[in-house]
């Protein structure tokens, strides 16, 4: 719809992971080297949080295609299974039977590893949303990784979600599975200047002749706006130009920006608009003058009905 009045090949701002506009901040290239050497130096159970829309599943798509080594993926982004469903799953993704039989499968899985081991290639067991795994299918990843120490560095194990994954892994039941994550990392929201870079990166990748299409006033409002999160750019960048090509205008400026975030509904938030206007409109020192006038009106209000109600019965 806009592409051409932007002079676009194709959307800037969607949403899925594109291999053509992948923008890599610090915190997410540091993320990528530590994962990386989770993986090569075989260390077992891997630990990245973040928050939503922070970029954990786009960055899982760098690391698994970036590999230098043979591996078999078992991702498992919808995490809240049945214990037989878990089974299943990996089953089917590693190419593995399951009928039911849960010991059946594990002496399965460990000739797998085996096999694995003698063709010098590795399992990468990816739980993206972990943050929503039951209980006991925490407790079933673990028995996948009882495995003799020589087959312990075949399967390496992403436990990804936001940050109250920490909170679950937390519980005491947990600890034998808490003792064996050897890497940790948490992806940080972008900073102003990863922001703008961001921005106008996804835009020169859709093919944009100009870097003048957001002003920098407009850049820093999306940074305000947004917190930084990747998610929520995309999300409001699109808002944006799609107001911008209605109003007929080929520059965005802050103004732009503001009016959008003021009436879209962010992910996981109230409508935004009339709450974010009364908050930065109104000082909090007058509001408190406001409440303190009010009690006084109704104080007034009510002493004043008392007194006319004792002279009434006095008179």
């Amino acid at each position: 719809m806009y592409r051409q009045h932007f002079g676009l090949l194709h959307k800037p701002f969607e949403l899925t992971p594109d291999a053509r506009a992948l923008f890599l901040s610090e915190s997410h290239k540091e993320a990528l080297s530590v994962l990386q050497y989770g993986v090569v130096n075989s260390k077992g159970y891997l630990l990245l949080t973040g928050g939503v829309g922070t970029g954990k599943t786009t960055l899982l798509y760098v690391l698994t295609t970036n590999l230098n080594c043979s591996y078999h993926l078992c991702l498992l982004t919808n995490p809240a299974l049945e214990i037989a469903d878990f089974y299943y799953y990996v089953g089917e993704r590693l190419g593995l039977p399951f009928d039911g039989n849960k010991a059946k499968f594990l002496i399965q899985f460990a000739d797998f590893i085996t096999r694995c081991r003698k063709e010098q290639s590795r399992i990468l067991l990816i739980i993206d949303e972990a943050h929503a795994l039951p209980l006991n299918i925490f407790q079933e990843i673990r028995f996948l990784s009882n495995l003799p120490p020589e087959d312990q560095a075949i399967l390496s194990i992403f436990l990804v979600g936001q940050p109250e994954l920490l909170d679950r892994l937390a519980d005491e039941r947990l600890l034998p599975l808490r003792q064996r994550i050897a890497i940790r990392f948490h992806i940080e929201p972008l900073t102003l200047q990863d922001t703008k870079d961001y921005i106008l990166f996804r835009l020169d990748r859709a093919g944009a002749s100009s870097r003048n299409i957001f002003t920098e006033k407009a850049l820093e409002r999306v940074y305000r706006e947004t917190g930084g999160n990747p998610r929520l750019i995309n999300i409001l960048c699109d808002n944006a130009l799609v107001s911008a090509y209605a109003a007929d205008e080929l520059v965005i400026d802050e103004g732009i920006i503001r009016a959008c975030a003021d009436e879209m509904v962010l992910p996981g938030e109230r409508k935004v608009g009339f709450l974010k206007k009364l908050r930065k409109s109104v000082n909090p020192w007058w509001v408190a003058v406001a409440v303190v006038l009010c009690v006084v009106e109704i104080v007034g209000f009510y002493l004043g009905g008392l007194l006319n109600n004792m002279l009434r019965f006095i008179f």
